[in-house]
C-alpha cells in the first residue's frame, strides 16, 4: 500500500499539535533574515495543504506538490473555506516537478525531503527544483538527523481518538541509513475494526550530501538552523533546517 494512502484521513486529527501557523512564521521570519522579497511560494510536499493555505491566507501566491492523491484530496477540501485566493494543488512525484513559471521561495516542511530515496534522488528533485525557484530566490526545507533515528530506533508509539487508533514502530538500519516506520490503523466499522497497514521509509541524509547535490544543481547553501531556531544546527539536533539561494 502506498504512502498516506490509509493515513491520509487521520492525519490532520493525528497531527493537531504541530503548530503549522509556528512553521509559517519560521518560514517568513527566514525570508526576512535572508533579504528575499517573496510574493509566491511552493509548497513542496504540502501534505494535506494545512500550511499552503496559511501561506494563502497571509497573502502570498501558493502552489502545493504532492504524490499522494489521497492528501491532496483532503487539502482541497479544506481549500474550500479559503477566504483569499486558494492554493493551486498539484499531483506530482518531487523528482518529476513541472510547473507553469517560477516561485520566489519554495519550502518543504515536516521532514518531507527525507521520504526521497537517498542521494540521486535528492539530485533529481534538486535538478527539477532549479527551473522553478527564480534566480535569487530560496528554497527552504526540513530533514530529520540521522540522530533522530538512531533515538526513535526501535520504539513503538500510540496514537488513538474515539474511533481510530494508529500504532507505529520504528527500525534504523546503521548501514543504509534508512528509517523504516511501520504503522498500523485500526478504524471503527460497526461492532469490528478494520486494520489496515503502511510503512513509510526516510533516509538520513547527511550535511556534505546535502550541500554537494544544492551545489551540483545551482543552488547555494546560506545557513544550517536547528528547529524553529535561528541558532546554528548541531550533529546532536533530531531536525535540521537548510536554507538555500538559487544561484543568479
Amino acid at each position: 500500500m502506498s504512502q498516506y494512502q490509509s493515513l491520509a484521513g487521520s492525519y490532520d486529527h493525528f497531527t493537531e499539535d504541530v503548530g503549522y501557523p509556528a512553521w509559517a512564521d519560521y518560514f517568513e521570519h527566514i525570508f526576512s533574515k535572508h533579504n528575499t522579497t517573496v510574493e509566491s511560494v511552493l509548497d513542496l510536499g504540502c501534505g494535506t495543504g494545512t500550511l499552503s493555505l496559511l501561506f494563502s491566507e497571509r497573502g502570498y501566491e501558493v502552489i502545493g506538490v504532492d504524490a499522494s492523491p489521497e492528501m491532496l484530496a483532503q487539502a482541497q477540501v479544506k481549500a474550500s473555506s479559503c477566504t483569499k485566493i486558494p492554493p493551486l494543488f498539484l499531483c506530482q512525484e518531487m523528482e518529476e516537478l513541472d510547473l507553469y513559471g517560477t516561485v520566489d521561495a519554495a519550502v518543504s516542511s515536516l521532514d518531507s525531503i527525507s521520504y526521497l530515496d537517498g542521494y540521486d534522488a535528492l539530485f533529481n528533485t534538486l535538478a527539477r527544483l532549479k527551473f522553478f525557484v527564480r534566480p535569487g530566490g530560496l528554497f527552504v526545507f526540513d530533514v530529520n538527523t540521522e540522530a533522530k533515528f538512531r533515538t526513535i530506533d526501535g520504539n513503538c508509539y500510540l496514537r488513538e481518538d474515539e474511533d481510530t487508533v494508529c500504532v507505529w514502530s520504528a527500525a534504523y538500519d546503521e548501514e543504509s541509513k534508512y528509517c523504516v516506520m511501520s504503522m498500523d490503523l485500526f478504524r471503527a466499522a460497526g461492532a469490528l475494526w478494520a486494520r489496515e497497514h503502511e510503512e513509510h521509509e526516510e533516509y538520513a541524509f547527511s550535511r556534505a550530501e546535502i550541500t554537494e547535490a544544492l551545489e551540483q544543481n545551482g543552488f547555494t547553501l546560506e545557513a544550517a538552523y536547528g528547529e524553529l531556531s535561528m541558532d546554528a544546527a548541531c550533529d546532536t539536533d533530531a531536525r535540521i533546517f537548510y536554507v538555500a539561494r538559487r544561484k543568479e
